[in-house]
C-alpha cells in the first residue's frame, strides 16, 4: 500500500458559472387572428418553417381547434397536434412521456421548433416538464387559456406533476421563453373555472395589494359573471377593471418571484394559501379545484393569524365575506380534520427544509412568517373552519379531532 498516496491531500475543483434567465409574458388580444404574428415568433426573434408540435387540452381542442388549425394553415406552418386531458388527475409521468414521444415523432430540434402548449395550467405543467427533460431541456411556448393559467402559471418558472399522492412532487424549474395571454379565451371558460382562478388572485390581494383586494370586493362577482370580458354580466363593468385586476395579479406575482425564482430563500409570501391546501386538494380529488383549495387555505391561515392577534376579528370577517362574494367556499370538511392538517404541515415543513416558514397576515396586504405553530392552534382553527361549514356539517368536521 502506498502510504505517500494516502497522506496526500485530495485534489479539488470548483466550477462556478451563471445562467442568465429572462422570459417574457405578452398580453396580446386576437392571438388566433392569422395576421397576429405572436404565436409564430421564436424565442430570440424570427419565425421558423419546421414542423411544430402543438399540444391542446381537450376543451381547447373542442372550442378552438378549427381556429388554431386555420391559423397555422394560413401561415403555412406544418403542425402535428396532440390533444390531452387537462384535469389535475392527468398530471402524471405517463402523460409527460406521451408528449416526449410526440416530440420525437415530430423531429424536434434543440432550439428551432419549440412545442406550443395551449390550455390550462395542468397541461402547461405536463408539457413544460416534458420540454425540460427532452434533450436535457428545450424551449417551449405557453398559451394559458384559463384564468388560473393567465394570472399564476403564466409567471411561474416551475413545472410539476403529481406523484405518490402528493401534488407536484416531481418537477423542474424550466420557464418558457415566451408566454402569450389573450383574455378572449376566458369568454368560453366555465364560471367555476373562473372562480378557481380567482382563488390565486385572492391570495395575491391578501399578501400584498390592498387595491386589488378592494377591486375583488367591489367587482369580483361581476368579473366572474362577465368572464373578464368588457361586457356579458348583469352589471356593466367600468372600463379597465378586467385589465387592472389581471394586470395587478400578474405584476404582483412577477415582483415576488423575480428576486427568488429558484426558491433559494424558502420564506416566500406567495406560499400563502399553499401550506395546507396541497394535501387537502389531493385527498379531495376530484372534488376540489386548485384555486378553491387555495382560497380555503387563505381563510384557514387568516383564522390562525386572528388567533395569534396578528389581525383583528373584523379583518378576518372581511376576508371570509370577500371569499364568499367570489363564490369561493371558505371551508371544507377536510379543513376541519386536525390529523390531516397536521400531516399537511409536516409535509410542508419537509418542503421548506425543516422549517414552517408559514406566511401569516398582519393586515390585508402584508405578511410575517411563523415557525412555531402548534397542533393546538391547528385544532382551534379547524374548529372555527367547522363552524364556517354550517351547523349540519359540524359533526362531520369533528370526526377525527380526537
Amino acid at each position: 500500500m502506498n502510504t505517500a498516496a494516502q497522506s496526500r491531500e485530495p485534489l479539488r475543483w470548483t466550477i462556478r458559472t451563471q445562467l442568465p434567465v429572462a422570459y417574457e409574458i405578452v398580453e396580446t388580444p386576437g392571438l388566433l387572428d392569422p395576421a397576429n404574428p405572436e404565436l409564430l415568433s421564436l424565442p430570440g426573434g424570427g419565425t421558423g418553417t419546421e414542423t411544430r408540435l402543438v399540444v391542446l387540452d381537450h376543451s381547447v381542442s373542442d372550442l378552438y381547434g378549427e381556429r388554431i388549425r386555420a391559423y397555422f394553415d394560413a401561415n403555412d406552418v406544418p403542425v402535428t397536434y396532440l390533444s390531452m386531458p387537462g384535469d389535475e388527475e392527468s398530471k402524471s409521468i405517463g402523460n409527460v412521456l406521451d408528449v416526449v414521444a410526440k416530440l420525437n415523432e415530430v423531429g424536434t430540434n434543440r432550439l428551432s421548433n419549440p412545442p406550443i402548449v395551449i390550455g390550462g395550467g395542468v397541461l402547461a405543467d405536463v408539457v413544460g416538464l416534458a420540454a425540460s427533460l427532452y434533450r436535457r431541456g428545450i424551449p417551449y411556448i405557453r398559451v394559458p387559456t384559463t384564468l388560473l393559467g393567465q394570472v399564476d402559471v403564466s409567471v411561474a418558472a416551475k413545472t410539476g406533476i403529481n406523484f405518490g399522492g402528493y401534488r407536484n412532487r416531481l418537477g423542474s424549474y424550466s420557464p418558457p421563453p415566451r408566454t402569450l395571454i389573450d383574455r378572449e379565451f376566458l369568454a368560453t371558460v366555465p364560471r367555476r373555472q373562473i372562480r378557481n382562478g380567482m382563488g390565486e388572485i385572492f391570495k395575491m390581494a391578501l399578501i400584498k395589494d390592498v387595491r386589488l383586494f378592494e377591486l375583488l370586493e367591489e367587482y369580483g362577482a361581476d368579473l366572474i359573471e362577465a368572464r373578464f370580458q368588457a361586457s356579458g354580466g348583469d352589471r356593466p363593468l367600468p372600463a379597465g377593471v378586467p385589465d387592472e385586476v389581471i394586470g395587478r395579479a400578474i405584476a404582483g406575482m412577477a415582483e415576488e418571484l423575480q428576486p427568488n425564482l429558484w426558491e433559494k430563500d424558502l420564506r416566500r409570501s406567495v406560499d400563502y394559501g399553499h401550506s395546507f391546501s396541497p394535501l387537502v386538494e389531493m385527498r379531495a380529488l376530484p372534488e376540489l379545484l386548485h384555486g378553491e383549495a387555495v382560497a380555503m387555505d387563505c381563510v384557514f391561515s387568516a383564522v390562525l393569524a386572528a388567533q395569534r392577534g396578528l389581525i383583528g376579528e373584523a379583518v378576518l370577517e372581511r376576508i371570509i365575506a370577500a371569499a364568499a362574494r367570489l363564490g369561493l367556499s371558505p371551508s371544507h370538511p377536510l379543513f376541519c380534520d386536525v390529523d390531516l392538517l397536521t400531516e399537511a404541515l409536516a409535509d410542508t415543513v419537509r418542503h421548506r427544509n425543516g422549517k414552517q416558514h408559514l406566511p401569516m397576515l398582519t393586515r390585508i396586504g402584508a405578511v410575517c412568517f411563523l415557525d412555531d405553530l402548534t397542533v393546538a392552534e391547528i385544532a382551534s382553527a379547524a374548529d372555527r373552519m367547522g363552524r364556517l361549514l354550517g351547523p349540519a356539517a359540524v359533526p362531520v368536521a369533528a370526526g377525527r379531532l380526537g
